[in-house]
């Protein structure tokens, strides 16, 4: 911990206030709990595989080549959705919710939170057409805003053909695929959608619920992508990791600067390289078509939202101590997923952010 606390914020900074802020998440290890229980989190789907695994490895750092596990060390972690991790916030058992739809500063103030991303990651087109290779076709804003609008029907339309001069498109139905829970990944792409399409925009705009004009509708991903296996010529939108892991085709996307870009790690960075992060607005950006040659469109961070107000400190601290490890530790796991873990400079900011939230509520 210390090692990788100086490569972050350099051995001053450490020796001030950010190891303050150390040895006070340590004391919580050592202090006896009132009670043993789990952190309770839920929230995000296109972020669960990476919490599931952090938190196998916080329960593993925990108990120290131990045969001794206690509930304090484990995470009870619900993927509903953005939007109903966000609701059951409102449960006092809850310790954090993972949210894909950044919180404004206005409504976490009101409601006694603290937010900070603690991951990064794409949304990849998956598509379900027999002779296209992963990265073989292109796609545009406005083509998927116009196929989600039910007003491009078919792989042979003329507008799909006229950004694939080079490959050969079937004359197939269009099978739009997507969310009817409430999802941050819908968040995500219709924010891009919205972007694209004055049209979009106008009639649906950006939401983690959509009434879909076109398509079929299902609940969770793991739902969406066996329908889109299940179907040929169907279109869905989906984590990045998830749709590599189905096995999935994917597109490239056009950016802003006209570009047509992969999902994955590095347009994620260019992404997130073009994006203001702002700890005094509680980090609440968006990196959905940010401006950049190599920058990803439908790119997105998850955010944990965490109550503070009226809450015990050892529970939000806990739920710092773990996401800390997980900064500290667990970068290879989610570059494993598909997921991009946040810049040691980002990192910096979240934990100056505690400290000063931790300031704060002390005065």
């Amino acid at each position: 911990m210390g090692r990788f606390l100086q490569q972050v914020f350099g051995a001053r900074a450490v020796a001030g206030g950010l190891a303050r802020l150390a040895i006070s998440a340590g004391s919580l290890l050592l202090a006896p709990p009132v009670m043993a229980e789990p952190i309770r989190g839920a929230g995000s789907t296109f972020a669960a595989p990476i919490i599931a695994k952090w938190a196998e490895n916080y329960e593993t750092a925990r108990m120290d080549d131990g045969d001794f596990s206690s509930p304090d060390w484990t995470v009870d972690y619900e993927l509903v959705g953005s939007l109903a991790g966000l609701m059951r916030l409102d449960q006092p058992e809850m310790d954090f919710a993972a949210t894909d739809v950044p919180v404004s500063h206005e409504e976490l103030s009101k409601l006694g939170r603290q937010q900070f991303p603690i991951v990064l990651g794409s949304v990849a087109i998956a598509v379900n057409l027999d002779g296209i290779e992963t990265g073989r076709i292109n796609l545009t804003g406005p083509l998927l805003a116009n196929i989600y609008l039910g007003k491009i029907q078919s792989w042979a339309d003329p507008a799909i053909k006229v950004v694939n001069p080079d490959i050969n498109l079937p004359d197939l139905k269009i099978s739009p695929v997507s969310r009817k829970d409430g999802s941050g990944t819908t968040f995500m792409f219709t924010e891009y959608l919205s972007s694209a399409s004055p049209e979009w925009k106008a009639a649906y705009g950006a939401d983690t619920r959509i009434a879909w004009p076109a398509g079929t509708s299902v609940e969770g991903t793991q739902d969406l992508l066996r329908t889109v296996l299940a179907t040929k010529g169907a279109i869905a939108y989906a984590d990045f990791g998830q749709v590599e892991r189905a096995n999935l085709p994917y597109a490239v996307v056009q950016n802003k600067a006209g570009r047509f870009v992969r999902p994955g790690p590095d347009g994620v960075r260019a992404a997130a390289s073009a994006t203001l992060w702002d700890e005094a607005n509680d980090f609440s950006v968006s990196l959905t078509d940010q401006p950049g040659e190599g920058a990803y469109p439908i790119s997105g961070a998850t955010f944990a939202v965490v109550p503070v107000t009226g809450q015990q400190p050892n529970r939000y601290h806990r739920v710092r101590d773990f996401f800390r490890l997980a900064f500290e530790a667990g970068s290879g796991d989610a570059e494993a997923l598909g997921y991009v873990p946040l810049p040691p400079q980002l990192v910096s900011r979240v934990v100056k952010y505690w400290l000063a939230e931790d300031v704060s509520a002390s005065q």
